[in-house]
């Protein structure tokens, strides 16, 4: 039976390593060396550093420093939560102070000058109501507020030990004592232990039984009666070539010591070694200078450089090949008491250990150089596919089976338990179980596409994929050559995938790809998207491996991610990938393997080494995972970053500073991050994405009350409790109960303000609306001393209009009495022409003469003329005038034929007045033309009417 195959709960594995999680000087960025570790009831872990103490909350360090900065030796943390240090010539405790901060506070000052502090504290014990401070001069005895002190008599102390309820300490050389009240009473049979230097005392077995661990002479036992004796066992050599540091009782029955030289060793109640953790599998440094376990059962240890915490408690242990010369795990078999690793360098082996624990010392198989890539156990013989053919192996020999390279996969065939199929490089083989063991029989001919994966389903047929796709190949009954290949891609439904890989599942086969799983139709045979389990597969419906895993579950491999899936009754789908978080990336993309070593044992190869899960519980069940931890509640806004977190109170935060980072943490440590959720009552409306960010800023938050809501989520899905943190946004300046007073002053002052305002406002419309009305009457009296003077004007325009007609009239009278007077003077010489005497003679041509010439003077008399001109110009506005301006070479004439025209008078009227005949009318017309120059398109007469 193998010893990893026994593990039952509350067992920690003797194979590989536990996860080592390191945090160094530059994570938490304090002093190199760790003296002391602690974990509070919430699961805050306190280190006593070189620079002072740590804090640490699972997602942020802190430091705080003693007041006259010394080294922090010791560091312990009671019920209450309140944590004791101790340093260079002080001792004290811390409390929270609500708002993020550590408020320390003295213990040493009680102390009068005579009983002062000068050495360091080493070690401090909490017992009941009373604390326990020791240096190695003195024990200081903290109750009630006061300080007692105890002496050695003279000789100096070691170390102060707590166990079973009882206190011990060391006196140099006197050996070992009980505290008892506040003497010191000698243990029987001390003497046993003189000069070994006891560095650890813890509970042992179920009796009343106490070991005791020296750094010189190993590890001791006190049974029920008080009595020392050696107890020899498996570990005592090495702790005591470690040199014994300090110790610790963990998972009820196991007992971790750390140690100057070698790290960590941890043993049974039985004595046997069950893990030695060092520098070499994961330890920053091997000096142990702390230890302590924290809620949930790991280890953490304060170094000599640095801070580790120890995974025990853990399903997954480790095998890392730091120097590098294994290379990357392809497939791994345990088989003849070895485990043998095939690799991407050979075939390595090393003893099983079946006896307790024991470091592997890999080997390479001489001969084995190369990539292998499959070890498979079938019928009592371990078979390896190798790149340069396929091996029986035996100890540490191969026996070459087969000379065809790249032996990949080998299945046995339904129905056939005495032959296997191999896939390789070049296509098929087939090995036959002689009497000699499994043999090469011969390659399959007629097919030689590479084959990664095969999955028979009856004697003759077999689903075969590599590089070049899927293949359904039907072989003859000998198996020695192939009947007939069917290839399937995208036109039988398959998508364009860059794998395609078949594997057994619940008895039938699937079809990876990368858009998911898929099925085939024997009846249509056509492929279909297998909907059901993808849709329950999540992210891992794209897996490119599926590897059988026992009792109904199978692992599923996405690209060097990896789930283990259990399929229950009635289409139940469980996936469990978060366990395995801490696993992903290590492995080779599409090189990934888990083989199955023990009844839920399994072995996955890694890129540098290997893992082991134990399927089941873990080592002891944890507790719940803590709810988180409001951590500070700080403003942004500006440098000052105010912080307001209280536990008890509602903090009322000034509006200025409603820029807030909130940042939280749960106290759960693990190498796969928590993941967060929060929820601002009276801001969001619903709870955010998981996260692993742990604090959130919020920015503009008016006035009000809110409530912020936050949990976490472990690696396994597990969800803690909701942390509420109420706060109030108090109003702005101008909306606070002051600002509110000064408005009612400001409001009843402009009250009034604003009734005198009003009433002078009033007053002051009383008068404009008088103005306005004056103004109003004003110009109503001049719009109507205007409208009667346009009266006048009209009156007086219409006048001179009427006298215009007047004058246009007598113009025309005076016209008319020229032209009647020309026409009667021409009429009356015509007649004279006529006149003949009584004795019928015409009268003589020198009477006609006088008579004609009286005739002429009366036409040319200008005084009718004058008389005219003048009338004319008085009611044409000076038309003379302007004409002599404007065409000075107008001669009278002229202007004569220019009035009579503007006067619309006929030609014939014109020749009248101007004693010409109508011809010359139309001459003087063109003449007066020219003398105007006006163009053949302006009308005379128009003209002269504009003037």
């Amino acid at each position: 039976m193998l010893c990893l195959g026994v593990i039952n709960a509350q067992e920690i594995p003797r194979i590989g390593s536990p996860l080592v999680q390191q945090y160094p000087k530059a994570e938490y960025k304090a002093g190199n060396q760790n003296w002391a570790v602690a974990a509070g009831k919430d699961g805050i872990m306190y280190i006593a550093n070189a620079d002072g103490l740590l804090v640490f909350d699972g997602q942020y360090w802190t430091l705080h420093s003693l007041p006259n900065k010394s080294t922090v030796r010791s560091v312990a943390v009671d019920s209450s939560g309140r944590v004791y240090t101790g340093g260079l010539a002080e001792f004290g405790y811390w409390e929270n102070t609500g708002s993020g901060q550590m408020q320390y506070h003295s213990i040493s000052r009680l102390l009068n000058r005579e009983d002062a502090v000068w050495d360091e504290i080493w070690k401090i014990i909490i017992d009941g109501d009373r604390v326990l401070f020791q240096s190695f001069s003195t024990l200081y005895i903290y109750e009630d507020n006061h300080l007692q002190t105890v002496k050695g008599n003279g000789q100096p102390f070691l170390f102060l030990h707590h166990v079973r309820g009882r206190t011990f300490i060391e006196l140099i050389p006197d050996g070992i004592h009980e505290l008892q009240g506040n003497a010191l009473v000698p243990v029987r049979n001390k003497d046993i232990l003189k000069g070994a230097n006891v560095l650890t005392m813890l509970p042992f077995g179920r009796e009343k039984e106490i070991l005791i661990g020296t750094s010189k002479s190993g590890l001791f036992r006190m049974d029920s009666n008080g009595i020392i004796h050696k107890w020899q066992n498996a570990a005592d050599g090495l702790l005591q070539a470690a040199q014994l540091n300090n110790g610790l009782k963990v998972l009820d029955r196991y007992y971790a010591f750390g140690t100057i030289l070698q790290g960590v060793v941890i043993i049974d109640e039985s004595g046997h070694i069950v893990q030695h953790i060092h520098k070499g599998n994961g330890l920053q440094n091997n000096t142990v200078l702390g230890i302590h376990a924290d809620l949930q059962q790991n280890i953490w240890v304060g170094l000599d450089n640095g801070i580790d915490r120890i995974e025990i408690n853990a399903p997954i242990y480790y095998y890392t090949d730091n120097s590098g010369s294994i290379g990357t795990v392809y497939t791994a078999q345990i088989f003849g008491g070895n485990i043998y690793l095939g690799t991407n360098q050979g075939l390595f082996y090393s003893p099983w250990p079946t006896d307790g624990y024991r470091p592997f010392s890999f080997t390479l198989i001489e001969g084995s150089q190369g990539q292998v890539w499959d070890l498979t156990i079938v019928d009592g013989e371990l078979l390896c596919g190798h790149n340069d053919g396929t091996f029986r192996i035996s100890g540490n020999r191969l026996e070459r089976l087969s000379p065809v390279t790249g032996g990949w996969v080998l299945r046995q065939l339904a129905g056939r338990p005495n032959t296997l199929l191999q896939g390789t490089y070049t296509g098929l083989t087939v090995f036959n179980k002689t009497a000699k063991g499994w043999q090469f029989v011969h390659r399959v001919d007629g097919y030689r596409d590479p084959t990664q994966f095969i999955e028979p389903i009856s004697e003759t047929e077999v689903w075969a994929s590599g590089y070049k796709g899927l293949r359904l190949v039907l072989l003859d009954s000998a198996l020695r050559t192939v009947k007939q290949v069917h290839v399937y891609d995208s036109a039988n439904g398959l998508p364009h995938s860059t794998f395609l890989n078949v594997f057994e599942l619940g008895g039938s086969p699937v079809f990876a790809t990368d858009s998911g799983f898929y099925r085939h139709d024997d009846i249509t045979d056509r492929f279909y998207r297998y909907d059901q389990l993808n849709e329950q597969l999540g992210s891992f419906a794209f897996s490119n491996k599926v590897i059988p895993a026992g009792a109904h579950r199978y692992w599923f491999i996405n690209r060097a991610r990896i789930s283990l899936v259990y399929f229950g009754p009635k289409g139940m789908v469980h996936v469990d990938s978060t366990q395995f978080a801490v696993l992903n990336g290590r492995m080779m993309n599409y090189y990934e393997n888990v083989n199955r070593i023990e009844e839920d044992v399994y072995l996955m190869g890694l890129d540098d080494g290997f893992a082991i899960y134990q399927a089941g519980d873990s080592a002891v069940a944890t507790p719940r995972l803590p709810r988180p931890l409001i951590r500070t509640v700080r403003n942004i806004t500006d440098s000052l970053s105010g912080r307001w977190y209280s536990k008890d109170t509602v903090p009322g935060i000034p509006f200025r500073h409603n820029n807030l980072r909130i940042t939280y943490a749960s106290p759960w440590y693990s190498s796969v991050p928590l993941r967060y959720q929060f929820y601002l009552k009276g801001y969001s409306r619903t709870w955010s994405e998981w996260d692993e960010a742990a604090q959130k800023e919020f920015t503009n938050l008016g006035q009000g009350d809110y409530t912020f809501r936050v949990r976490a989520m472990a690696p396994d899905g597990t969800l803690s409790s909701i942390t509420d943190f109420r706060f109030t946004i108090l109003p702005p300046w101008y909306l606070s109960w002051a600002a509110w007073v000064l408005y009612a002053a400001v409001f009843f002052f402009l009250l009034i303000a604003g009734r005198g305002w009003y009433q002078h406002k009033i007053q002051k419309h009383r008068r404009l609306v008088q103005e306005n009305m004056s103004r109003q009457q004003q110009e109503l009296l001049r719009k109507e001393a205007e409208a009667n003077e346009q009266r006048l004007i009209k009156l007086k325009n219409e006048q001179l209009e009427q006298e215009l007609a007047s004058k246009n009239r007598e113009l025309a009278n005076s016209a008319m009495n020229i032209v009647y007077k020309n026409e009667l003077l021409n009429n009356v010489y015509e007649e004279l022409l006529e006149l003949k005497d009584g004795e019928g003679r015409k009268l003589s041509g020198e009477q006609l003469r006088r008579i004609n010439k009286i005739i002429e003077d009366a036409r040319s008399d200008e005084r009718d003329w004058n008389l005219f001109e003048e009338s004319f110009n008085e009611a044409h506005e000076n038309f003379f005038k302007k004409l002599k301006a404007d065409y000075p070479e107008l001669v009278p004439n002229d202007l004569k034929l220019c009035a009579y025209l503007r006067m619309s008078m006929s030609s014939k009227e014109i020749a009248s007045l101007l004693n010409i005949t109508t011809r010359g009318v139309e001459i003087r017309r063109y003449r007066l033309r020219k003398k105007l120059n006006l163009p053949h398109t302006k009308n005379l007469t128009e003209f002269l009417m504009e003037v």
